[in-house]
């Protein structure tokens, strides 16, 4: 393609061979062209014959253009342990291998971690990441330096964050001011709350904490039902009560609420997720690497439960790839099942794109409904009245930010084409992070012909090498 890395980031006119919304239809537009306006912001979506006048740069980029993937659930800053512990059980690799380790870092070690990581997502195509760690400042600094969208879900632990009274309110308090500084809806960076688990804190702290979440109207995410055994003693203290049903019965589940893993659920605990609006964020390579289990997506898509797709941190996948969670979630359901029909490559390359942006709950308020062109229902039965929310990102049509990427189809694995659908095939299956040659967050290219313009990456790769050594020899691990 044309060497366009001067392109102005101030509007802009892009013509593709193939335009990939990734709306509800699933719009596929031959020859067709994206308007993105001086914010950042797509203003016109269609085929480029019937484009609108403009007095905007017209960039020529070929082959197809496509919303940039969203990753609901991360750790990138553990690109510092990457590789570490491999071949433990979950509870083993934490406690023994990766927190002694962590427990070591400094604001510059995950700074450093966050940047690496950073660079990796956006060259694969991953415009927006959730990301649940503590030293959220320096998180939030690289990101927004590296150009990546950023929801920052500062992490709470015991072990780190409650104090002697067991009591998390002083890590709650630092929170609530980092989202007051950093919370953003119209910006790049939003602010949630993320205490890790029910089985590490307790019910009553997850309470107190999801409380302050919905104080703010922001996002609470949280570790759920990961492994077979890991809620069993809080359920045994509890009259045997499943870990969901507890956090529901304490209010936990009542606001915006993201749930990574959900693989240990039975239909009771489905039933709750559909009727308090709970989301997922799905990790089937983390869960298979680590052993945990397979979850009921196909079941919770027949549900109406919204389903997007995670990485989970380096140190447990060990990339930071989402094209490999875009083929591996649906042949994992699928030979699960012994059912090929399930999990369509339209179904998992929207969880990768529209679905993400859903559960991450990326909006600028509660808007009135009947205005379809650029919402997403989100509908809470129970606590809850209907929500109508204008999504960010996720989708290429106006009004949300150009988070787009290009990929290169000039290439065997998009050979043949014969319908559309056929092309979708190809993405979902064939398609993959090789393919991607360039990357705009909020209009504003950060990859270029493969190249991460926005890092110094060789930098980034030797500080990462040189701190994770630190790391390494004085845990001992």
């Amino acid at each position: 393609m044309p060497n366009d890395s001067d392109a102005p980031t101030d509007g802009a006119r892009f013509l593709a061979d193939v335009v990939l919304t990734c709306d509800e239809d699933f719009s596929t537009i031959e020859r067709g062209a994206v308007d993105v306006g001086a914010d950042g912001r797509i203003a016109w979506v269609g085929p480029a014959a019937d484009a609108p006048a403009t007095d905007t740069p017209v960039i020529s980029v070929g082959g197809l253009l496509m919303p940039g993937l969203v990753n609901t659930h991360a750790h990138t800053p553990m690109t510092l342990v990457r590789g570490a512990g491999d071949g433990l059980p979950l509870m083993a690799w934490l406690t023994d291998v990766m927190w002694p380790r962590e427990g070591r870092l400094r604001p510059d070690d995950v700074w450093w971690g966050m940047t690496l990581g950073a660079v990796e997502m956006l060259r694969s195509g991953v415009t927006t990441t959730c990301e649940m760690y503590a030293y959220e400042q320096a998180v939030t600094d690289a990101a927004r330096e590296a150009g990546i969208r950023l929801v920052m879900c500062p992490g709470v632990m015991s072990v780190v964050h409650a104090d002697q009274s067991g009591s998390v309110a002083g890590r709650i308090d630092d929170i609530a001011r980092f989202h007051a500084a950093e919370h953003d809806p119209d910006g790049r960076v939003t602010v949630g709350f993320a205490p890790h688990s029910a089985y590490d804190l307790g019910v009553e702290a997850c309470a107190e904490i999801a409380a302050a979440a919905r104080e703010r109207d922001t996002l609470l995410h949280i570790h759920l039902a990961e492994t077979r055994t890991e809620g069993d003693a809080l359920s045994a203290a509890h009259g045997g009560a499943s870990v969901p049903q507890l956090l529901a019965d304490a209010g936990v589940l009542e606001g915006r609420v993201l749930a990574a893993h959900s693989i240990w659920l039975d239909d009771a605990d489905l039933d709750i997720y559909e009727s308090t609006g709970v989301a997922v964020a799905h990790c089937p390579v983390s869960n298979m690497k680590l052993g945990s289990g397979v979850a009921r997506v196909p079941e919770m898509l027949e549900r109406g439960i919204t389903v997007s797709l995670a990485t989970d941190g380096p140190g447990s996948n060990d990339d930071l790839d989402l094209w490999e969670e875009i083929k591996i979630a649906s042949l994992l359901a699928r030979v699960t099942a012994l059912d090929p029909t399930l999990m369509s490559a339209q179904q998992v390359i929207s969880m990768a794109t529209r679905s993400g942006a859903e559960a991450l709950g990326l909006h600028t308020g509660v808007l009135e409904p009947g205005r379809w062109a650029d919402m997403i229902r989100r509908w809470r039965p129970a606590a809850a009245p209907r929500r109508w929310v204008k999504m960010h990102t996720g989708v290429l049509e106006p009004g949300r930010w150009a988070d787009m990427i290009r990929l290169d189809i000039d290439d065997v694995a998009f050979v043949p084409v014969t319908s559309p659908q056929e092309l979708i095939a190809h993405v979902a299956w064939s398609g993959g992070s090789r393919h991607v040659t360039d990357v705009w967050v909020g209009g504003e290219r950060v990859v270029a012909g493969r190249v991460c313009l926005t890092v110094d990456e060789a930098r980034a790769r030797f500080e990462v090498q040189h701190r994770a050594q630190r790391l390494a020899e004085e845990s001992g691990t």
